[in-house]
């Protein structure tokens, strides 16, 4: 028997249809090991000496896979075509040489670009070696992101409350977003006017010019800076004699984009369908694994990462042949096109994703496919053949027209306009363009001399505009430019970013959270070297030497880590008070905006003090210089004239008590006020929930919110009453302790007694479920058995198959989610092992002030530095797993 070890159980099942029964195909579930979450991991000291951990999950399977190959003919490793699919067959390879199980067995590696009977068959005649350098360069990029993260972590805990984690490439595209955020930030609009006349030929046929220049001047874009300039260059045309003048038409060929590679099926995916890039390589992921099409299981896509955009002879061969088919000879080009990479370190190891078959056209297989699928391939399959259709042919023609204008003195305005004279390759498919502009009109046929008719002048104002922020699909076009990253990496680094809360996405667009922007602005004062595009991306190109067999892997972490550790240790004795000062200067502009009204640092309550960054527990806030005899505090994200508008702003007066309510502004956001501190009595106060905003507040409003818990009615079987308000998790009703979630914040005011028993009546049934409900049956586990669904709980939705909950990513959709995802999220839930438990603290009666004071002087030794420090500095210095946990990122 040969045992052949891939990575996924989808991949498994239809590769062991292919070879038949002398073979057995065994999934490793990704990698079988990594490095454990703890300080150690990796010894810089000893030659950077690497501890791999394997979890519980793991060590079912490597006990399988261990198993099967005893007695076993061969061992053949099927594992992806690339560093981390080496990595994996090199960690199967480790564990079985360290149980002595191989023997005298032979052990094959081979690869394959497509999961199809052909590639599979052909690859297994063709086996090699495993390829060393390759495996260098992932243990290469593992040690540095396990370095990092581990190093520069607790330093950002320490020096930085609040914070979260640091990592190599993470930190540099968190800071690619935080840049454009301040130059949006500190764009100042420039105000400018355009010309545009409505002109008409004798035929009627109207068309649109615009004003180019003046007295024979040429008028450049801020020529025309106010009302009073536009407005007399208006006159003058309006009154104006217009004639053709020089027409010149130019013929222009556009060229089909390149076939896909992993960045640009991101980006596409994201412009055309409204995918995330974590989304786009989960669907991908299931297209090349093999898909069921009514019997016969087969890949339907290549390797979807990769940053090569050439295809093999024979698939352009076909593709040539089906474009000619589906639309004639004259939409294929002379001759093949050939495609090279622009993208810096390129790497193009393997051919650009393409459909396996060109002859399953999306219509034939969409039956099969679920919606997300059918849309991902049909995109793939028709910018595949529009790579190898012929160009499209467009006439643009330029009309400038001269006039006379009414103040004597010549003026000239320009209509410009095209015409697609052959659609080519636009007949298949046309590439999305990020933040366009609308492209020109056409033009009806002019002659040299002609008179034309004014129909309208108009004068329009314009004012520029900031860069606009990244989308997910312009970040990633960035960093690719940049060389940081690969392929395999960006959807992770995007997802971390949006994990560790350093962005938001709204309207597709990414914003920087303030904690994103402290992370970034106290990395670029202190570690600036490091989160340089031009050090990263070179540290990328060293990696890729080393997959090249070029560069010894230890002597790139050498290099890095003597630079590297130097550089921390240097701020170790650095005070937080420095750190702020730091922040300060750099983080002004957003944290203190300029008004106009004076200095923006001024405190708004005591006029005297001057606003600065501050820490606490829950992270970094502004207050007054000031404390404690000024208590002025707001959140970093509440500036400029909004903040100032929404704090202390009386609403009115409370008609029952007579105190003014007022919106007030604290360090964990707006909320309603009712009186004042005065007299020693803490007034009371009132959230104001997400969703709503404080300026919008009125009186009626804030008093509704400041009456709040309502009382709903009365519970008819145990007499007590039932409550509405707001809490830590949202809306909810609650009586004698239990409590059911609403569905909607307005509900709180409207619910009435008899929703609220059903809600609370409903909980009760579920068991004491904390607001779990079922959203989606996804049937039985295919391996295990049992039911799988789909369930909404108190923290958000998640999915649940016996006892194993797992969360379910932000940027998916629960409704849409199919079982193959969820047994892949429950999978890697269980790899984790159980979560765990806090043990009880056992507190004694009684407690000897010696004791205490034994206790308080217990101390522990540091590992970096040999210092004596607390016990809870100590283990609080202990980073946790998300520390360095930036996956291929």
């Amino acid at each position: 028997m040969n045992i052949v070890i891939v990575e996924s159980p989808a991949k498994a099942k239809t590769i062991n249809k292919y070879l038949g029964s002398d073979y057995r195909v065994l999934a490793s579930y990704g990698h079988v090991r990594d490095l454990p979450s703890k300080n150690g991991s990796v010894l810089p000291d000893n030659d950077f000496e690497m501890h791999w951990d394997v979890d519980p999950k793991s060590q079912k399977r490597l006990n399988e896979i261990a198993q099967a190959v005893k007695g076993a003919d061969k061992l053949i490793l099927a594992t992806d075509p690339d560093r981390e699919g080496e990595a994996i067959s090199w960690h199967v390879l480790q564990v079985l040489d360290r149980k002595k199980l191989l023997g005298k067995i032979p052990v094959e590696r081979v690869v394959f670009n497509a999961v199809t009977k052909e590639a599979v068959l052909d690859a297994m005649r063709h086996p090699r070696e495993i390829d060393e350098p390759l495996v260098d360069a992932y243990l290469a990029r593992r040690a540095l992101d396990y370095l990092v993260g581990f190093t520069l972590s607790p330093v950002l805990w320490r020096k930085l409350p609040g914070a979260r984690s640091a990592g190599r490439v993470q930190s540099v595209a968190l800071r690619l977003v935080c840049e454009r955020e301040l130059e949006i930030e500190k764009f100042v609009a420039q105000e400018y006017w355009s010309i545009t006349a409505s002109l008409a030929t004798d035929k009627n046929e109207e068309f649109t010019a615009r004003l180019v220049s003046a007295d024979g001047q040429k008028l450049e874009k801020f020529d025309i800076p106010d009302a009073q300039t536009a407005e007399a260059l208006k006159t003058a045309l309006e009154g104006g004699r217009f004639s053709v003048g020089n027409i010149e038409s130019k013929s222009q060929k556009r060229n089909p984009a390149a076939p896909f590679t992993t960045s640009t099926l991101q980006q596409e995916a994201s412009r055309k369908l409204g995918f995330s890039p974590r989304q786009t390589m989960q669907v991908a992921q299931r297209l090349y694994e093999g898909v069921d099409l009514g019997g016969t299981t087969e890949g339907l896509i290549t390797y979807m990462r990769t940053d090569g955009v050439q295809i093999v002879p024979e698939a352009v061969s076909s593709i040539r042949s089906l474009v000619s088919g589906l639309y004639g000879s004259r939409y294929v080009p002379a001759s093949p096109r050939q495609y090279s990479t622009k993208a810096k370190n390129a790497q193009e190891a393997h051919e650009a994703i393409r459909p396996t078959d060109f002859t399953k056209a999306p219509d034939k297989v969409g039956r099969y496919l679920e919606p997300d699928a059918l849309k991902l391939y049909k995109l793939i399959w028709q910018r595949t053949l529009a790579s190898q259709a012929s160009s499209a042919e467009i006439e643009r023609t330029t009309a400038d027209i001269d006039v006379a204008g009414s103040d004597g003195k010549p003026y000239g305005v320009r209509a410009t306009g095209s015409v697609i004279r052959f659609d080519g390759f636009l007949k298949i498919y046309e590439e999305g363009v990020d933040d366009a502009v609308g492209e020109d009109g056409s033009l009806p046929a002019l002659v040299q001399g002609e008179p034309l008719r004014s129909r309208a002048i108009e004068a329009k104002q314009h004012f520029t505009e900031p860069p606009p922020r990244y989308s997910e699909a312009t970040l990633i076009k960035k960093m690719e430019e940049l060389g940081i990253g690969r392929p395999s990496t960006y959807a992770t680094t995007l997802n971390v970013l949006r994990e560790r809360e350093y962005v938001r996405i709204d309207k597709k667009r990414l914003i920087p959270e303030d904690k994103g922007r402290l992370v970034t602005a106290f990395l670029e004062s202190f570690f600036r070297r490091y989160v340089e595009y031009d050090f990263t991306a070179d540290l990328e190109e060293q990696l890729d030497l080393i997959s090249a067999g070029s560069l010894q892997w230890k002597d790139v972490l050498r290099d890095f880590w003597r630079d590297f550790i130097g550089a921390v240790n240097e701020i170790g004795d650095l005070r937080i008070a420095q750190v702020l000062d730091a922040l300060n200067d750099l983080l002004g502009p957003h944290i203190f905006p300029d008004t106009g009204d004076g200095n923006p640092r001024a405190c708004p309550s005591c006029n005297d003090g001057q606003l600065s960054l501050k820490v606490g527990k829950f992270g970094a806030f502004v207050g007054c210089s000031n404390y404690p005899d000024c208590r002025y505090t707001r959140q970093l994200a509440e500036t400029g004239e909004k903040a100032a508008l929404a704090d202390g702003k009386v609403l009115g007066i409370d008609p029952e008590s007579g105190f003014e309510v007022s919106i007030r502004t604290g360090r964990f956001g707006p909320y309603i006020q009712l009186g004042d501190a005065g007299g020693g009595e803490k007034p009371k106060r009132a959230s104001i929930p997400k969703g709503n905003d404080p300026e919008a507040i009125d009186l009626e409003r804030a008093l509704a919110l400041l009456s709040l818990p309502r009382e709903v009615g009365m519970h008819p079987e145990s007499g007590k009453p039932i409550t509405a308000g707001y809490g830590r998790f949202g809306p909810y009703v609650q009586c004698d302790g239990k409590y059911a979630s609403l569905s909607t914040p307005e509900e709180v005011f409207e619910v009435g007694a008899n929703r609220a028993i059903a809600l609370l009546a409903e909980k009760a049934a579920k068991g004491g479920q904390r607001g779990a409900s079922v959203i989606k049956e996804l049937g039985e586990h295919p391996e295990g058995g049992g039911k799988v669904q789909v369930l909404s709980g108190r923290y958000g939705p998640y999915v649940k198959h016996e006892k194993i909950n797992a969360t379910i990513p932000k940027d998916r959709n629960p409704e849409q989610l199919t079982l193959e995802e969820a047994v892949e999220l429950i999978a890697a839930r269980a790899a984790k092992g159980p979560a765990k438990k806090k043990a009880a603290k056992k507190v004694p009666a009684k407690k000897s002030a010696t004791k205490k004071t034994a206790a308080k002087k217990s101390t522990a030794k540091s590992p970096a530095k040999g210092k004596t420090v607390s016990k809870k500095t100590a283990r609080r210095s202990t980073p946790s797993k998300e520390a360095a946990d930036e996956a291929a990122s």
